[in-house]
């Protein structure tokens, strides 16, 4: 009997061996699974060893548990073998997240020095950089060549070492030239084209207090050029001139053509046949605003135009305004001259127009009192944006300087 009890006993400590066992086994296991992924994000390497030291720990007490099993009730061997497969399930899914750790870890280290952060950043940078200089750079659209360039009129040479592919300088009074260079070469005018436009509406005596809305009809379909003459600003007659004439307002110059009696046909009729009365052979307008570039004319040509419209008071007086404000909308709004030699107080200024598009190149045409004498200037196609004001001083400080019988004479143009 004593040895029955004995044995009971011994029987009892090895099913609570078991059982304790198996309490620690299952408290092991989501500790040794939060250790696993904490320490695999910051070193695989660390992570391993702790899972094989946690995996020898738990040797002998597996070994206790198979002991304790075989010695254990059905019941018990059934829970311990449920909670085996538990451990089991949750190693294989921490073996497989460790595995994918390490291979991304790996895809990194291919890239940077094992370890280094500093390192990953540096590689990604070089990575954009070798990618953004095996790149084809698209190529510079080359700038638009002027007719003027087109036809060489730049390789004509003068004794002013004038910028400007035409130029001609003559008195008003005796029609004695002085400049001439390429001056019967037939060009784009650009808004050289307004000094017509102005000089049909001044000759056509119309109201200048007669309101004129801006619509839709005079946005620049041709170049895209911008305006601060908003669709549905309304300004008179006079004010749109003024804008036209001094600050080259392309919207109030279509709109003057516009409004003409008899319409924009009637009005590019009366331009051509000014120029025809007034002897300018080799002109021709299709337009008021010259964004066309076949308003088309020739320095001599320009020079009569501008001794035409330097007799009206009103042109002078509008093209030689140094600014304007008008009201747009419910703001004021400044205008200037697009000619900086009006604020020039070397300067005495009559009467003066600018231009400029692609197909033309920089222009201007001025009549200015010089060394006590009329001067008519017209220079078309200048080489940069400031060239065409240079070669205008230029030849005042020549005119200046020189016998007002001297005469400057340059032309490879045989057009």
């Amino acid at each position: 009997m004593a040895t029955k009890a004995v044995n009971k006993r011994v029987l009892w400590g090895m099913r609570g061996a078991g059982a304790l066992a198996l309490g620690v086994v299952m408290a092991l296991a989501p500790l040794t699974q939060a250790a696993a992924a904490s320490s695999s994000k910051k070193a695989p390497a660390k992570a391993s060893a702790k899972t094989s030291d946690t995996r020898k720990a738990a040797a002998p007490v597996a070994a206790t548990k198979r002991t304790a099993t075989k010695s254990a009730s059905a019941d018990t061997g059934r829970t311990s073998k449920a909670a085996s497969t538990r451990v089991a399930r949750a190693n294989d899914k921490s073996a497989s997240a460790k595995d994918k750790r390490r291979g991304k870890t790996a895809e990194v280290e291919q890239a940077a020095p094992r370890g280094s952060a500093r390192g990953a950043s540096l590689a990604a940078r070089e990575t954009r950089l070798s990618l953004r200089s095996n790149a084809v750079a698209e190529p510079e659209r080359a700038p638009r060549l002027s007719l003027g360039q087109m036809s060489g009129l730049h390789a004509a040479t003068d004794p002013l070492d004038l910028k400007s592919a035409v130029a001609l300088v003559l008195d008003q009074d005796t029609n004695e030239v002085l400049v001439a260079k390429n001056d019967h070469a037939v060009l784009p005018i650009a808004s050289i084209t307004k000094l017509m436009t102005g000089l049909i509406i001044s000759d056509a005596r119309l109201p200048l207090d007669e309101p004129i809305t801006i619509n839709e009809e005079d946005i620049d379909m041709e170049k895209g050029s911008r305006s601060r003459l908003v669709v549905g600003t309304t300004l008179t007659r006079g004010e749109l001139m003024h804008l036209a004439l001094m600050s080259s307002e392309n919207r109030a110059a279509h709109a003057l053509g516009r409004t003409y009696p008899g319409g924009m046909d009637r009005f590019v009729s009366l331009m051509n046949a000014r120029a025809t009365m007034l002897g300018m052979k080799d002109t021709r307008y299709v337009e008021p605003t010259g964004l066309s570039s076949d308003n088309r004319s020739s320095a001599s040509d320009l020079a009569t135009l501008v001794a035409a419209a330097s007799r009206d008071p009103l042109l002078r007086q509008l093209t030689t305004s140094t600014g304007y404000e008008v009201a747009v909308g419910s703001r004021m709004v400044q205008f200037n001259n697009t000619n900086r030699l009006v604020h020039n107080p070397d300067w005495q200024i009559g009467l003066q127009k600018t231009g400029y598009i692609s197909e033309a190149g920089r222009c201007l045409v001025m009549q200015a009192n010089v060394a006590g004498r009329k001067l008519i200037m017209v220079f078309l196609d200048s080489n940069g944006k400031y060239t065409r004001l240079a070669d205008a001083e230029r030849v005042r400080r020549w005119v200046e300087l020189q016998h007002p019988g001297n005469t400057l004479v340059s032309s490879n143009y045989s057009g």
